[in-house]
């Protein structure tokens, strides 16, 4: 039984991963001034971040349209595929699974399962990941479905950002919210876990990384443990290197510059760790 993966560009999979696995990835929209850019494919990262300061508006994102999935699907299904597993950013943060869920409902050619992740860059990738293997182990789609769901349950997303100013650009923070960051100085914390999204606000950044290292620290023992940011090598460098303690060893980290749909809210300089708990941890 050929079940295909299907995932959005925001999981953050490296290429070499999305190939090799035969992941299909469906990109979303970046929106400079008049232009939009397919992600990941019509604008490169290091273009998006070097501008993004200095761009005359802000950017926007939007989502691929039911139609642009249901294409997806389509061809999938013309290619031999027994069933589709669409896998996709939590709905807490886009709509995009909505459009997932439209073609969905349209499609009838073969089954279809459309799976909110509860998460956002890598903690949706590693969903992902797992999902391709256990295809390729042959599982079906409805096994491969309860191993997500389990993993979901013990994956948890952390990001330090640099600023408050592109989450009040974007209008993800409130006009008074940013007023009392920018005054206070505060560095904001971002945790996601479950379709949860939670902001903690420090005083520094270096406590803010402590701070992230303390709540990962406190999920252990931990099965995967990944690096993500925003333009920031060598910033994710430096975390690693803090927190190097905590990888486990007999997992291979993956280190995944985000994509532009998500840095244009969070800006450049974000560093982040994505933990996914051991089994009974």
């Amino acid at each position: 039984m050929a079940v295909r993966i299907v995932s959005d560009s925001s999981c953050d999979l490296p290429k070499e991963i999305v190939d090799e696995h035969g992941i299909t990835i469906v990109p979303l929209y970046i929106n400079i001034g008049q232009k939009s850019y397919l992600d990941g494919i019509e604008i490169s990262r290091q273009e998006f971040y070097e501008g993004l300061p200095h761009f005359e508006t802000h950017p926007t994102t939007s989502v691929p349209g039911p139609r642009q999935f249901y294409q997806v699907y389509e061809q999938l299904a013309s290619a031999g595929a027994t069933e589709i597993l669409s896998i996709h950013i939590s709905a807490a943060l886009t709509a995009l699974i909505n459009s997932a869920r439209l073609a969905q409902e349209e499609f009838d050619a073969i089954p279809l399962t459309v799976l909110d992740s509860g998460q956002l860059t890598l903690g949706t990738g590693r969903q992902v990941l797992t999902a391709a293997i256990a295809a390729t182990r042959g599982h079906s789609s409805a096994e491969i479905v309860a191993l997500l769901e389990d993993q979901a349950a013990r994956t948890y997303s952390f990001a330090a950002l640099d600023t408050l100013e592109f989450l009040r650009r974007s209008g993800r923070l409130s006009r008074f919210q940013w007023g009392m960051g920018s005054l206070l100085r505060f560095k904001p914390l971002i945790t996601v876990h479950a379709g949860e999204i939670g902001l903690e606000r420090v005083r520094t950044r270096r406590r803010t990384i402590e701070r992230m290292i303390e709540l990962v620290s406190e999920l252990a023992p931990l099965e995967q443990l990944d690096l993500v940011h925003t333009h920031a090598p060598e910033q994710a460098e430096a975390l690693y290197q803090q927190a190097h303690y905590l990888f486990p060893s007999a997992a291979t980290p993956i280190s995944a510059e985000v994509t532009p749909v998500i840095g244009t809210h969070v800006g450049p300089g974000a560093v982040g760790l994505v933990a996914i708990q051991a089994s009974g941890g």
